[in-house]
């Protein structure tokens, strides 16, 4: 079973992480320790929320393995970003950044996606669950 609370905090975080993001807040060029750009970290905070969220909703079985690999790849994403980019403020020169792009799109996507998916395949058991058991009242 699952936990309404850390479903909550989960798309709170991410919810944080994404207005920050859009809105372009100042502090978001906040050097972290070690060089990292806060806003890079937020990014990747905001990504693995909503895989996490995912995750958490999930039934098990193959919902739960797509979840699981939506958090994986975006728990990867930012040091993949830092390789791709060769810095950790995720300066990019050529046609690394069309590389990166795409991949930052696949892996919001991916993320997503499963929290979508995780939500419609829990919706539709509590509705088949509820179905049969009326079904079962009836008689």
């Amino acid at each position: 079973m699952y936990s309404g609370w850390k479903i909550g905090a989960l798309l709170a975080c991410a919810a944080c992480a994404l207005g920050s993001l859009t809105t372009g807040a100042p502090w978001l060029e906040t050097g972290l320790p070690g060089g990292l750009p806060l806003g890079n970290a937020l990014a990747a905070l905001g990504l693995c929320a909503i895989a996490g969220a995912a995750v958490t909703i999930a039934s098990p079985g193959w919902v739960r393995l797509a979840a699981i690999a939506s958090l994986v790849a975006a728990a990867a994403w930012l040091p993949v970003s830092i390789a791709l980019a060769g810095n950790l403020a995720l300066v990019f020169s050529g046609p690394r950044g069309d590389v990166w792009l795409a991949w930052s799109a696949g892996v919001a996507a991916f993320a997503l996606f499963a929290l979508a998916l995780a939500t419609l395949h829990r919706m539709v058991a509590a509705c088949v669950r509820r179905l049969a058991g009326g079904a079962a009242d009836a008689r």
